[in-house]
C-alpha cells in the first residue's frame, strides 16, 4: 500500500473544515496537537515525543493552511502539500514561537476556535497561550467540535489504511506459537510480539498490553512481568500497532497447554457478545445501544465499563461505547468492540474487534475470532 494520501484527500478535509467553519462564524482553527496537524498536512514524524518544541497549525477560513513551526521540522514539513510555512529556532525561552504565531493569526483575523472539548488538550505552556491571546487582540473560542467530528469520518483511504494495520496484527498473532508456551517469561513474550509485529510491517508499536493467569488477568494494562507462562494459563495480548500513521486495536486470548471447560465458555460468552455488538453497530444507531447490546450479554451493568471506542490515528478517538455516550453511528466511522467478563474474583478475559461502521451490516476490519479458544 503506497504510503501517505493524495493531496485532494486534504483539500477534502480542509474543505469540509472550512464549510463548518462558515457556519459557525470562525475566522481560523488554532491546532496544536499530533494528530490535529497530521490530519489536515499529512507531517508524520515521531518528533512529537520531545516535549521541548510546540508546534501550530493555522486553519483559515479561506486558503491553505499556515504552519508556524520549530525550523527543525521546515524540510519534512516542504514534502508536503502545505507551502506557507513560517518558522523560528526553538526552543527559545523568551519567545517560543509566540510573536511569530500571534501575528500569523492576526493576518487570518478571528474568533479562533481551539479544540476544547473531550479528549483535546493545548500543547503549549499555558501562559505562552495567554500571550499569543493578549498579542493577537482576537476573540478566542472552542472549535465547535469541527476537528474531532471531521476526523471521527474515515475516508476510504484512511479506512484502507487502519485495515492493513490490522492485517499486520493478524499475521503476528498467527505465529503466537513461535513464542510462546509453557515457560517462557510473560514480559519476553511482549517484547517477540512487538518484534513479529515489526517483521509483518509495521512501522512501530506504541502500545501493547496483555496480562496471563489461569482464571484470566488481573487488568489490561500492567507491564508485563517476568512470571512463566504455566500450563493452564489464559494469556492476552492486546496490540495497538501503526503503520503510516494508523492504529489497529484489539486483542486475542490464547490458553497455555489446554483449556478447562470454564476457559472456554468465557471465551464463547464474549464471541457471543462481539456479535451482538456487531449485529447492532448500525447507522442512526447510538453508541450506548451497541454497549448495551454486548452488556446484556456480559453483564455488570453500568459497572462493565467501556465496551469500545473509535479508532483511527489515535488509539482511542472519538466516542466510547458506554451507558452514557449518545453518540449515533455514521457511515465511515471506525469503531472497536470490546466485551469483558469477570471469570473469578479479580480476575477478567475480554476480547476485541475493529469494524468500520457502512451504510448496512459493518464491515470487519480485524479477522474475527470464532468461539473457541486457541491452544498454544
Amino acid at each position: 500500500m503506497s504510503r501517505g494520501f493524495p493531496q485532494a484527500e486534504y483539500e477534502g478535509r480542509l474543505a469540509r473544515a472550512q464549510a463548518r467553519m462558515a457556519d459557525e462564524g470562525l475566522g481560523a482553527l488554532l491546532l496544536t496537537t499530533e494528530p490535529e496537524v497530521r490530519y489536515f498536512t499529512g507531517y508524520l514524524t515521531r518528533f512529537w515525543e520531545s516535549p521541548s518544541r510546540p508546534w501550530f497549525l493555522i486553519v483559515p477560513s479561506s486558503g491553505r493552511p499556515i504552519a508556524v513551526i520549530p525550523s527543525i521540522g521546515a524540510a519534512l514539513m516542504a514534502s508536503t502539500w502545505i507551502e506557507d510555512i513560517r518558522t523560528w529556532a526553538a526552543p527559545d525561552p523568551e519567545d517560543d514561537g509566540v510573536s511569530l504565531l500571534a501575528d500569523a493569526l492576526r493576518e487570518v483575523g478571528g474568533p479562533v476556535g481551539v479544540p476544547s472539548h473531550l479528549e483535546t488538550h493545548l500543547r503549549m505552556p499555558l501562559a505562552d497561550f495567554a500571550r499569543v491571546q493578549r498579542l493577537a487582540g482576537l476573540e478566542f473560542t472552542d472549535d465547535r467540535r469541527i476537528v474531532a467530528d471531521l476526523r471521527a469520518i474515515k475516508s476510504e483511504a484512511e479506512i484502507a489504511k487502519i485495515a492493513d494495520s490490522c492485517g499486520i496484527a493478524a499475521r503476528a498473532f498467527a505465529r503466537m506459537g513461535e513464542i510462546s508456551g509453557p515457560g517462557v517469561p510473560l514480559a519476553q513474550v511482549f517484547r517477540d510480539f512487538q518484534r513479529l509485529l515489526l517483521e509483518e510491517g509495521a512501522d512501530w508499536v506504541p502500545y501493547l498490553a496483555g496480562g496471563a493467569g489461569p482464571e484470566g488477568y488481573a487488568d489490561v494494562i500492567s507491564p508485563a512481568t517476568e512470571v512463566p507462562l504455566a500450563v493452564g494459563d489464559i494469556l492476552m495480548l492486546d496490540t495497538g500497532a501503526v503503520r503510516d500513521g494508523y492504529f489497529c486495536d484489539y486483542d486475542r486470548n490464547f490458553a497455555i497447554g489446554r483449556a478447562s471447560e470454564g476457559q472456554q465458555a468465557a471465551h464463547a460468552r464474549l464471541i457471543e457478545a462481539t456479535q451482538a455488538g456487531l449485529e447492532a453497530a448500525r447507522a442512526g444507531v447510538r453508541a450506548d445501544e451497541v454497549w448495551q447490546a454486548m452488556a446484556a450479554i456480559v453483564g455488570g451493568g453500568e459497572g462493565a465499563g467501556r465496551l469500545g471506542h473509535g479508532l483511527g490515528m489515535q488509539l482511542t478517538e472519538g466516542l466510547s461505547l458506554t451507558a452514557k455516550d449518545r453518540t449515533v453511528l455514521q457511515p465511515g466511522m471506525v469503531i472497536t468492540l470490546e466485551p469483558g467478563v469477570e471469570t473469578a474474583p479479580g480476575r477478567i478475559m475480554v476480547h476485541e474487534e475493529n469494524i468500520v461502521i457502512t451504510e448496512g451490516a459493518p464491515r470487519v476490519l480485524s479477522p474475527l475470532s470464532g468461539p473457541d479458544l486457541p491452544v498454544i
